[in-house]
């Protein structure tokens, strides 16, 4: 049984002459006899009821025509899909990125893709490493968007922009004051980090060994945990301490100037490498493509 044979009682059935049908299935009318016996012979039953002047569908050949219009119909699906498969940026893309690399990437990532690829909308999912990491190994996320160093069997890796870090200020501390601060002078001040589980928090750390010291040895002034990058804005905003942010996340548009302040830190700056990885079997690198040439071409730095 073929799909070709199925074809021709389908055709038959509806036009009920063999001239027509075989016209329609542009071959030559014994072909069509042909496959239309063969496949009775396999059935074993009649599907049409032959007369010199008409050809009638059997009560059984009915039903199997019926079956056969709904196989056809399948078979059709499954091209189309194979189609919408070639075409490797029409259907959606599932892309995660780390807590603080998101919330300020995205804003710039979804208008450049919609110019290079519009029909490939992005389902989009922020949260630790360690949960993207495992989303992605179980195939519930197609890509990620992570800080290196980034290791996994049979994941890819392609580094995207290399991020400094910044010191962020109350307005009127007397770090102001300096051109850039040295990381060994973050052990002085009510530093404010990132909870257990955020990656960055763990930069700032190796950033300046001493603060690690001093958080190990449990001593005042260790450092405020927060759960986000925002939450440490605002309680720095209230004169709470001072933080570190990627430099993506140093642009504010809530508070005015003189609440906030900057600086950098001073030569070599601590930073990190932004990097997009993805399953080595993920079966549409076009998408991949498309997707971190607009990773680099955003603009993420101020």
């Amino acid at each position: 049984m073929t799909l070709t044979e199925l074809r021709y009682i389908v055709t038959l059935a509806q036009e009920q002459h063999f001239g027509r049908a075989a016209s329609k299935c542009f071959v030559s009318q014994p072909t069509l006899s042909v496959g239309v016996k063969k496949l009775e012979d396999e059935l074993g039953v009649a599907l049409f009821e032959r007369t010199r002047n008409a050809v009638r569908v059997t009560p059984v050949g009915e039903l199997i025509v019926s079956q056969a219009q709904k196989v056809l119909e399948e078979a059709s699906a499954i091209k189309q899909l194979a189609k919408t498969g070639q075409d490797q940026l029409s259907s959606p893309l599932r892309v995660g990125a780390i807590y603080t690399i998101g919330p300020y990437l995205f804003p710039h990532l979804i208008p450049q893709l919609a110019q290079t690829a519009p029909n490939m909308p992005l389902y989009i999912e922020e949260n630790f490493t360690a949960v993207l990491r495992r989303k992605l190994r179980l195939g519930e996320l197609d890509a990620i968007i992570i800080a290196l160093p980034f290791n996994e069997p049979d994941v890819l890796t392609k580094p995207l922009y290399d991020e400094p870090f910044r010191v962020l200020l109350p307005g009127g501390h007397p770090w102001e004051k300096q051109k850039d601060i040295d990381p060994s002078d973050l052990v002085k001040e009510e530093l404010l980090l990132l909870g257990e589980g955020h990656c960055f928090r763990d930069q700032v750390l190796e950033a300046c060994p001493m603060l690690a010291n001093k958080k190990e040895a449990g001593s005042d002034g260790s450092g405020i945990e927060a759960t986000s990058l925002e939450t440490i804005r605002h309680m720095v905003a209230s004169g709470m301490g001072i933080s570190v942010l990627p430099q993506s996340a140093v642009v504010d548009h809530h508070y005015a100037p003189n609440i906030l302040s900057t600086r950098p830190f001073r030569y070599p700056s601590p930073s990190r490498t932004v990097a997009l990885a993805w399953r080595a079997s993920f079966p549409r690198p076009k998408a991949i493509d498309v997707l971190s040439d607009a990773l680099r071409q955003c603009s993420v730095t101020p």
